[in-house]
């Protein structure tokens, strides 16, 4: 629509460059969605996946240090807090995938001066948790399911960038990895919840990975 009024209109090279510009962000946006699509297809049709035991905890701190410069960038905060030992089964790829798409939620949501904290331990139960929680604007307990469906883009949301696939992709992964994908309050007050997502995964034992 925006190239064929430019197509339209007498010609001008600075409203023509403009219109190009924008008709190209939309493009990207949308290159960006069609990838995610495919990306979650793939997740979800592929039964065939080829799992190996992954070192969680080295494959976690090399994430938050890819991601602090980012961060400290924007003029957010990000810390991790992650425990020694923890080895999981799956596809590393979709495993990093999953928790870079957690991390880029956390920051992108929150506000400058805010926090971000990727924290995993082993759970009392055996299983092992990966929380990213932030001290942004969260998401109401309401519409904590509807926001894991496709497409799902709450109105807090609708002027930022994106196509509501993130969080879609991240619990097609867990449901892959025998897992799940739980949404809580994060690290916010009264006022501002934030949110908590927290990747929970089957753990196998360290010494029989080796």
């Amino acid at each position: 629509h925006r190239l064929e009024s430019a197509l339209d209109a007498p010609a001008d090279v600075e409203a023509d460059r403009e219109a190009l510009r924008k008709a190209l962000e939309e493009a990207d946006r949308l290159l960006d969605m069609f990838a995610a699509v495919l990306r979650l297809a793939r997740v979800e049709s592929n039964p065939d996946w080829r799992f190996e035991p992954i070192d969680a905890t080295e494959a976690l701190r090399e994430l938050v240090e890819f991601y602090e410069p980012a961060a400290e960038e924007q003029g957010r905060t990000l810390r991790g807090e992650i425990s020694d030992g923890l080895v999981l089964s799956g596809e590393h790829g979709l495993f990093a995938q999953a928790v870079s798409n957690l991390i880029e939620n956390a920051l992108k949501y929150t506000p400058e001066g805010g926090h971000v904290e990727v924290r995993a331990v082993r759970r009392p139960d055996g299983r092992i948790e990966i929380a990213v929680s932030d001290d942004g604007p969260g998401i109401p307990p309401a519409d904590r399911e509807r926001v894991l469906e496709r497409f799902v883009r709450l109105e807090s949301a609708r002027s930022s960038p994106g196509a509501g696939l993130g969080l879609s992709l991240v619990a097609a992964v867990a449901r892959l990895h025998r897992g799940g994908l739980h949404l809580r309050d994060g690290l916010g007050d009264d006022t501002h919840r934030g949110l908590c997502a927290a990747l929970v995964l089957p753990a196998i034992d360290a010494a029989a990975a080796r």
